[in-house]
């Protein structure tokens, strides 16, 4: 959406602005921000002091442009004296004058308490850590409702691009089939060899015709034989990062899986459409409203949209089905189900849309109902002995040591599996065989964290009958 003749009502108003984490999406917002007219990125803080000074040095400020300040009578003096802020005490801009708090710390204990102090102190938040947002988003969402405040999941990432996708499509009286992720897997048509994240699958010559254009009543035999042939590729896909992304997108969109982490297709992109439509309509979905990740099968040369988000939707009328066909969507081969898509995600350098939107207008990018529609689950693929760290604060999105899944949300409690998430930095209450989901007696539960107190708040909230 273009927000341009909104944001034109207040035309001399800029955002001030804070951000929390300065990695490499933290910086690409920071190394933006200068071009953006309406925002001042006034202050940018990190555990690691150096990164963020210098991500604020590449964004062109000079060394008597920043300052270093440890307290909030330091940071407010450079404030007046259009200094920006840098800091390695990231609750220092909960009390300064900033209209909206990014956070992108990649740490979900920090974002959360970050998130939570920020709404307390009359900010809006840009969700940038989608590990915090699977486990403790809806709550965060609905504190900052009641403090008039804005929480959203930020634009810049696949799941709230896609809550952005599924929305437009929704409100145009269209129904989403299905929506998700799109990937990257290259193809070498001569070669008959697949590639996607650092690995190939040579397929041998007499099997190459799973990598053909499919359709009709072969597309399915065709699907399950590709995905059989290309499963050294999927190793990867139940770590927690790929599967974070699903459970974010669930939460804002409703979507939900048919699989732990989705039917994880690869398909070219014409053939979408013809794949996410129901089994009835020659597809491979059981249901309607599914959440999914697919795989872009595409030549060297051939645009993808392997950083992008899909859609693929039903429009009951005939005739602006027909129109949307000649304009521009590819459609199954019956015209029941139709593709749009995004082909891109462009992390911290479309960001300040959100912090704009927060900021100048009082709305959300990403979904205007986030409920704990799923949760992630954690299986350990090793034995883990009692009183053993688990995975360090910030390290389980690519730790082999875990696997992900996603299942129907649920309140925690004994028996009951504790969210991929907030695992990390935990140790081992007993020991944990490898095979065995993470639960609530499995885990020594942290006294005053403020991931679990807002996750508890969460299920008192949407998981109590009174509610």
């Amino acid at each position: 959406m273009i927000y341009s003749h909104l944001f034109a009502r207040q035309p001399d108003r800029r955002v001030r602005a804070g951000l929390i984490g300065a990695g490499s999406f933290g910086r690409a917002i920071v190394t933006q921000s200068p071009l953006i007219r309406r925002l001042d990125l006034c202050a940018v803080a990190d555990i690691r002091l150096e990164a963020a000074r210098s991500a604020v040095a590449d964004a062109g400020y000079t060394a008597d442009q920043i300052a270093l300040c440890s307290t909030r009578a330091q940071a407010l003096a450079a404030l007046e004296t259009g200094h920006v802020v840098v800091t390695d005490d990231a609750l220092l801009l909960m009390d300064l004058p900033l209209e909206v708090i990014a956070t992108a710390t990649r740490v979900p204990e920090a974002a959360a308490l970050y998130a939570r102090e920020a709404i307390a102190r009359g900010k809006h938040v840009v969700m940038i850590d989608k590990e915090a947002d699977a486990v403790v988003g809806p709550v965060l969402h609905r504190r900052a409702l009641a403090a008039g405040l804005v929480y959203t999941t930020d634009d810049g990432d696949q799941p709230g691009l896609l809550a952005g996708l599924v929305g437009w499509a929704r409100e145009l009286g269209m129904e989403v089939l299905c929506g998700g992720d799109l990937r990257s897997a290259r193809l070498d048509a001569a070669q008959g060899v697949v590639s996607r994240g650092g690995r190939s699958v040579r397929v041998p010559p007499e099997l190459r015709w799973v990598l053909e254009p499919a359709a009709g009543q072969g597309l399915a035999r065709t699907m399950r034989a590709r995905q059989e042939l290309l499963a050294p590729l999927a190793v990867d896909d139940t770590l927690g990062d790929p599967v974070c992304h699903m459970a974010v997108a669930a939460n804002n969109t409703g979507l939900l899986p048919e699989r732990p982490v989705g039917h994880r297709v690869t398909a070219r992109i014409t053939e979408l459409p013809a794949v996410y439509c129901p089994v009835e309509e020659g597809g491979i979905l059981e249901g309607r409203g599914v959440l999914d990740v697919a795989y872009a099968l595409h030549g060297r040369d051939d645009p993808h949209g392997g950083g992008g988000v899909f859609i693929v939707v039903a429009n009951a009328d005939p005739v602006s089905r027909a129109i949307m066909v000649d304009k521009g969507l590819h459609a199954n081969p019956s015209g029941t189900a139709m593709l749009a898509y995004r082909p891109f995600h462009l992390c911290g350098a479309e960001t300040a849309m959100s912090i704009l939107c927060a900021g100048l207008l009082g709305v959300p990018t990403g979904g205007s109902d986030l409920r704990p529609r799923v949760d992630m689950l954690a299986v350990s693929t090793v034995d883990v002995a009692a009183g053993e760290s688990i995975s360090s604060p910030g390290g389980l999105s690519y730790d082999r040591r875990y696997r992900a899944s996603l299942a129907p949300a649920q309140a925690l409690g004994p028996g009951r599996p504790v969210p991929f998430f907030m695992l990390g930095g935990l140790r081992a209450a007993q020991p944990i065989p490898a095979g065995s989901v993470i639960t609530w007696e499995m885990v020594e539960r942290p006294a005053g964290a403020a991931l679990w107190e807002l996750r508890q708040e969460q299920d008192r909230i949407f998981f109590t009958k009174e509610h």
